[in-house]
């Protein structure tokens, strides 16, 4: 069997879709399945024609193209293939994307959805989601859930130097991408109301700069109970998870929500919305009602005076976090793959 997926997913950091595109193509290795790439235009529109010279060329009785991140060919592939959509944040909220933004990726969705044999999705929620959106019957759609490595965010991290310097002995965690989907302004103003109270505690964000990050950024900037680190590695990641007094994740929408999973199996307590695949995936943790800044202010301030709920996150977290694993996750996509080349 050989699998080809996107470069530009593989080999470049995304978030999590390249999480999950990484170990996927880890685990097929393990298997012994060949992995090749679709190489990486100079541009996007370059990207998305060596895509679709991909997706044309003559089919072989043991190649499966899986593109791995909702978009794809242009035009209907010549042998076995399927497409991973993670989820439709539009159907619920109207600040994921621009309306330019939003009209592009729907098209391009589209017509992988239609180029493909096979619809992946990553939570129950999400498959709702793309069958409504997009009018996919239900049952074309396969739902397998990402996975955890537990170990790995279960044994005791050192943060880098650089880093352990510009934190403080007890900090409130956000990881993931800055983007108006994460709710990041009503996070940062919640933290800020906060701050005159007994349970202030500052709040450190780590990750990248995704999209339409501007307000966020100018926000976070602004804030002096902030520390803002940018990309962090993968040690540092699961080392401000295990340091961290309690991880905050107000996103608006998820299709999966690897970051709250990731926190429980480092057993820090989880403060979550349960907005899209959420309320699916985030079993002991905190629920936020509501996702405004007071909402989220009172539901940080409540939180962190339940002593008896913080004792008992850490082992609830990591209990339910392994139920998430990289080797069943693997296995389904395996079969899904066997299903295409039968």
């Amino acid at each position: 069997m050989k699998i080809t997926m996107p470069a530009r997913i593989l080999d470049r950091n995304v978030g999590g879709n390249t999480t999950y595109a990484r170990n996927i193509a880890r685990g097929l290795y393990e298997r012994g399945v060949e992995v090749n790439r679709i190489p990486v235009g100079k541009h996007p529109v370059h990207t998305a024609i060596l895509e679709t010279l991909e997706a044309l060329r003559p089919p072989t009785r043991d190649r499966v193209i899986h593109f791995v991140a909702d978009t794809g060919p242009v035009v209907a592939t010549k042998g076995p293939s399927l497409v991973t959509v993670h989820g439709v944040a539009s159907r619920w909220i109207s600040t994921a994307r621009t309306s330019r933004q939003e009209y592009v990726w729907r098209k391009r969705v589209a017509a992988a959805i239609r180029n493909t044999n096979k619809v992946i999705t990553v939570s129950e929620s999400s498959a709702d989601d793309i069958s409504a959106v997009f009018n996919v019957p239900r049952d074309r759609i396969t739902v397998i859930h990402h996975g955890i490595d537990g170990t790995a965010f279960n044994t005791a991290t050192a943060l880098s130097d650089e880093l352990a310097q510009k934190l403080p002995n007890e900090f409130a965690l956000y990881l993931g991408n800055v983007e108006p989907r994460k709710n990041l302004v009503e996070l940062v103003e919640a933290i800020n109301a906060n701050a005159t109270s007994s349970t202030a505690i500052p709040l450190v964000i780590a990750g990248r700069q995704a999209w339409n990050y501007h307000e966020s950024m100018r926000v976070i900037s602004d804030s002096p109970n902030v520390i803002y680190l940018g990309f962090v590695n993968d040690e540092d990641r699961r080392a401000l998870m295990q340091k961290c007094r309690i991880f905050v994740f107000p996103s608006l929408y998820e299709g999966f929500g690897f970051p709250i999973l990731e926190a429980m199996a480092a057993g820090a307590p989880v403060l979550t919305t349960d907005k899209g695949s959420l309320a699916e995936v985030c079993g002991p943790a905190n629920i936020i009602k509501g996702t405004d800044r007071h909402s989220i202010q009172h539901a940080l301030s409540s939180a962190l005076v339940d002593q008896k709920w913080l004792d008992r996150a850490p082992a609830e977290g990591r209990a339910w976090a392994g139920r998430f694993s990289w080797d069943k996750s693997v296995n389904a996509h395996m079969d899904a793959y066997r299903e295409l080349l039968r």
